[in-house]
């Protein structure tokens, strides 16, 4: 019905199945999402692929610019796939062969219409990216973003034009298994993930000086009350 509303999901605690390490309780999309090694030789159907683009597509930008365009290539059509797959580094390349998806994200870094630089531009392929993350996790999939490639080889080897930025490489596919994996990957992949406290990059008043409500006191019988913390020096927040 045109009416019906939909609630929001309400996480009181952090999912039992979920990160421990987050501060404060988030969606089990965000809490859960990790950057696999292992990839299941399963083929991505079509149809999941463009809903990811479609994902991609609806993403915010700076004017409603949508900078952002994509290379896709899959294991379907072998010689695409290997083109991109050549321009990762050793290390990268190593895993990222057995994914059956790659994508090469590109930035237009001109408005189209004025031409003047778009500051904004690979912040706004960033948010692209995330949709179409979270909408691959919503399917089943794994993406794991890729800096390590050679981005004037796949300037040259995919026709890029001068004004437009190749960004970063993601290998996407069904999860497989880590017993797959070399012994190096294996830790990687089962390791817990780390992330910055809130204290070190959220900031109120001036630069450096940490938010107070950014503060989380230590767990208690299982839950994680929070406790603003008392006014610190410049010094006591930027060693903290």
């Amino acid at each position: 019905m045109a009416n019906d509303v939909v609630a929001p999901i309400v996480l009181a605690h952090v999912p039992a199945n979920g990160n421990p390490g987050c501060e404060y309780p988030v969606h089990p999309l965000l809490a859960e999402r990790r950057s696999l090694f292992a990839f299941s030789p399963r083929t991505v159907e079509t149809e999941t692929l463009a809903r990811l683009m479609e994902a991609a597509r609806w993403a915010p930008s700076s004017m409603n610019e949508q900078p952002w365009s994509f290379i896709v290539a899959t294991k379907t059509h072998k010689s695409e796939f290997e083109r991109l797959l050549s321009c990762l580094v050793e290390f990268n390349f190593l895993w990222a062969q057995h994914a059956p998806v790659l994508l090469l994200s590109v930035a237009r870094l001109a408005f189209e219409l004025r031409g003047e630089p778009n500051r904004h531009a690979l912040h706004d392929v960033g948010h692209a990216i995330a949709n179409l993350t979270f909408q691959a996790m919503v399917s089943g999939l794994v993406v794991h973003q890729v800096a390590g490639f050679d981005v004037e080889k796949a300037r040259n080897e995919f026709s890029i034009p001068h004004d437009y930025e190749p960004v970063a490489v993601a290998a996407i596919g069904y999860p497989g298994s880590s017993a797959s994996l070399p012994d190096t990957l294996r830790k990687k992949e089962l390791s817990p993930r780390k992330r910055k406290p809130l204290t070190d990059f959220v900031f109120e008043r001036e630069w450096g000086r940490s938010a107070t409500w950014s503060r989380r006191a230590s767990s208690v019988g299982g839950s994680i009350t929070g406790v603003p913390s008392r006014e610190l020096s410049k010094k006591q927040h930027r060693e903290s």
